[in-house]
């Protein structure tokens, strides 16, 4: 990971923008040859009836789908590959055809005590070149894990009650990383959304500056980034590059 290429987008990090695989506009007629692929929230409506919310916060109807089988879960973080098919259609931004769905790591804050320290750890982390965004009021992260041979790794955000709290006006989480140290030298691709819906309020907003991630980087060590509530938008709708190497089943590797 290089710091100058590490970014969240309207954080004092900023994000790395990448291009979109094939991307659809209104301008291309919607070909059904073309798709896009982003990160998105699922949405259930009932049973196995779902729409899909991607984080510029446009709602998308699957009208059809090549994943029948997929099981969605309300609030699930997934990599999105569709093709868009109309505007507007029945009260949602855009109507698709699902192409594939894959699901991502999606936790929430947790608060770290003398109790889980241990568990929770502080190994160093690995961030890839997608780096480090907030959208769709989850942190995401995209990093490299040392894939284990049996027991799982985990990764966490965390408010440390185990410090002072600070009076600086920020609100403080910290990314923990524990590999238990068991790594076997095989790498891998994998992705983790931290739903931080809760601190993106307005009365957060009026009461404190934004929030400070505190993060243990293999290559520089520990490093604060901040997300500064005055410029209080999102990494809009980015895309993911390279998904295919992100890893198909990561709750069998990480927790």
């Amino acid at each position: 990971m290089n710091m100058k290429r590490l970014h969240l987008c309207l954080l004092t990090i900023m994000m790395i923008a990448l291009p979109v695989l094939q991307s659809c506009s209104d301008d291309d007629g919607y070909s059904l040859g073309h798709f896009v692929e982003r990160l998105a929230t699922v949405k259930v409506i009932s049973g196995n009836t779902y729409y899909l919310e991607i984080d510029n916060g446009k709602t998308l109807w699957p009208a059809a789908t090549n994943v029948g089988w997929y099981k969605p879960i309300d609030g699930q973080r997934v990599i999105a590959n569709y093709t868009l098919l109309y505007d507007n259609f029945s009260g949602y931004d855009h109507a698709i055809r699902v192409n594939f769905l894959q699901n991502i790591l999606t936790k929430r804050i947790e608060d770290l005590t003398e109790d889980n320290e241990e568990e929770i750890g502080n190994d160093p982390v690995n961030i890839t070149k997608n780096g480090i965004w907030i959208g769709g009021k989850y942190l995401n992260i995209d990093f490299l894990i040392n894939l284990p041979q049996s027991q799982k790794h985990r990764v966490s955000l965390v408010r440390n009650t185990l410090v002072e709290e600070s009076e600086d006006g920020y609100l403080h989480l910290e990314y923990r990383y524990n590999d238990f140290g068991d790594v076997t030298g095989y790498w891998r691709r994998s992705i983790v959304s931290f739903n931080i819906g809760e601190l993106l309020t307005e009365e957060s907003m009026a009461t404190y500056k934004g929030i400070k991630f505190k993060f243990n980087f293999a290559d520089v060590g520990e490093k604060v980034l901040v997300y500064e509530f005055f410029n209080n938008e999102e990494t809009p709708d980015k895309s993911i590059d390279n998904s295919s190497e992100v890893m198909d089943d990561p709750t069998g590797k990480i927790d």
